[in-house]
C-alpha cells in the first residue's frame, strides 16, 4: 500500500489487482504509525508524483524498514536469515545529481505518477541538488512531450538533454540534444583508498546520489581484499568506478578487465583509462564475455535491477574466483543469485546495505561471496 506505514489503519484506493498482490495507495489515514511525519514535497501524496514513497515516513523508520526488505527477501527466496543494517550516505534531502524529467503535451515539465503516464507538474522538487531543481532549468527550450535530462557533476559543471524524440518512445540509448554544458562531465571520488576523476557523458550510467560512488568504492574494496598482480574481473563495468580506485592495490603487475554492453559507457571508459596499459575494456554483453576468460583472482559485479541470473552466475563461478563482489540494487534478485551461487559452492561471507535513494523504498547492497567457509 502506497504511502501506508506497517501496523496502521488506512483507507485507500484500489490501484491495481493481481493473482497475488492487490496495490493501493493511501486516501486517509485512521491510526497513524508514530513513525509518520508530514512529507516535505507537496507532491508527494495520492495520485501524486511517482517518485518519492516514503517521505511520510521518519527516516530511521525508512531505513529500518529497508533492512526488513532485505531480512524478508533472503528468508524468502534464498532460504536464509541475513541481518544487515542500512547505512546512512547522505542527508535525506538534496542528494540527487542526476535526473530525468518528463514534459506533458502542454508542456509542463514534471516527473509522472505512479503507475501512469501522467505527467505531474512539479515547480520544486526536495531530493534534487538545488543547482539543478526545475526553476533553474531553460524551460524556454524543453518543447512539449520531451524527456528532460539534467546532471550536475561534482565540479560543479551542469548538462541539460532533451531528447529528440516523444517520451512515450524513448529507448534506454536514446539519442539528445544538448542544450545546456557539455556532453561530458568529469567527477572526482576521493576515498581512503585514493581518489580517482572519470568522464561521465549524459548516456552513461552513474550513481544519482552524490555521495554514493565513494561509499560503494570503500565498501567494494574492503570486500575484494585485493593485492599485487591480482587479476581483477569487473562486470557492468560502467565508465570504471571501481576499476580506477582499484589499479593502485594491483599494481603493474595486476590486471582489470571491464565488461559493458553499454557503448556510451565504454568511450567513457577508454578516455579514463587512456594512459593505463593493464586495463583492458570489452564492449559486449557480460553473458557473452564470459565465454572468452579462464580464470579470474576476484568478480565484481554491479548487474541492473533484475540481477546477473543463472547463466552469468555459472559462468562466474567456472573461472574459479578467490572471491565475487556482488552490487545489487534490488533485494530480491540478489536473494536469488545468493541461491544460485550457493548451489554451486560459493556462499555469502559479508554484507553491507546503503541508503543511496532516501525518501524512496529502493536500497543498495553489497555482498561478499567466498568458497572457503559458509557464514
Amino acid at each position: 500500500m502506497r504511502h501506508a506505514i506497517p501496523g496502521e489503519i488506512v483507507e485507500v484506493k484500489i490501484t491495481g489487482i493481481e493473482k497475488s498482490l492487490i496495490r493501493g495507495d493511501v486516501i486517509a489515514v485512521i491510526e497513524a504509525s508514530p513513525s509518520r511525519v508530514k512529507q516535505p514535497c507537496r507532491f508527494a501524496h495520492a495520485g501524486g508524483c511517482g517518485g518519492c514513497d516514503f517521505q511520510h515516513i521518519d527516516i530511521d523508520r525508512q531505513r529500518a524498514l529497508k533492512s526488513e526488505v532485505i531480512a524478508e527477501q533472503f528468508a524468502r527466496i534464498a532460504k536464509m536469515e541475513v541481518e544487515v543494517e542500512v547505512e546512512e550516505v547522505s542527508t535525506p534531502l538534496h542528494w540527487r545529481t542526476r535526473y530525468a524529467a518528463t514534459t506533458s503535451a502542454a508542456g509542463e515539465l514534471g516527473f509522472k505518477a505512479a503507475s501512469s503516464t501522467k505527467v505531474i507538474a512539479i515547480d520544486s522538487c526536495p531530493v534534487l541538488i538545488p543547482e539543478i531543481d526545475f526553476p533553474t532549468l531553460p524551460r524556454n527550450e524543453i518543447l512539449a512531450g520531451r524527456r528532460v535530462d539534467v546532471a550536475l557533476s561534482t565540479r560543479g559543471e551542469r548538462t541539460v538533454g532533451v531528447s529528440q524524440l516523444r517520451s512515450s518512445r524513448i529507448e534506454q540509448n536514446h539519442p539528445i540534444e544538448i542544450i545546456e554544458g557539455r556532453k561530458a562531465m568529469f567527477f572526482d571520488v576521493a576515498t581512503s583508498f585514493g581518489e580517482s576523476s572519470y568522464q561521465v557523458s549524459q548516456g552513461s550510467f552513474w550513481q544519482s546520489n552524490i555521495n554514493a560512488p565513494a561509499a560503494l568504492t570503500e565498501a567494494v574494496l574492503e570486500f575484494a581484499d585485493l593485492g599485487e598482480g591480482d587479476h581483477l574481473l569487473d562486470l557492468y563495468g560502467g565508465v570504471g568506478l571501481f576499476a580506477a580506485a582499484a589499479l593502485p592495490l594491483i599494481g603493474e603487475s595486476g590486471k582489470v578487465d571491464i565488461v559493458e554492453a553499454s557503448s556510451s559507457a565504454t568511450r567513457d571508459a577508454a578516455q579514463n583509462f587512456r594512459s593505463v596499459t593493464n586495463v583492458a575494456i570489452h564492449t559486449v554483453d557480460v553473458a557473452k564475455a564470459l565465454r572468452n576468460f579462464e580464470s579470474a583472482d576476484v568478480v565484481l559485479l554491479d548487474p541492473p535491477r533484475t540481477g546477473a541470473g543463472a547463466e552469468v552466475i555459472e559462468r562466474i563461478v567456472a573461472l574459479a574466483p578467490r572471491s565475487i563482489v556482488y552490487i545489487a540494487c534490488d533485494p530480491a534478485a540478489l536473494a536469488r543469485d545468493t541461491g544460485y551461487l550457493r548451489a554451486l559452492g560459493f556462499h555469502l561471507h559479508a554484507i553491507r546495505a546503503f541508503d543511496l535513494f532516501p525518501m524512496t523504498h529502493h536500497v543498495e547492497s553489497v555482498a561478499l561471496f567466498t568458497a572457503d567457509e559458509v557464514s
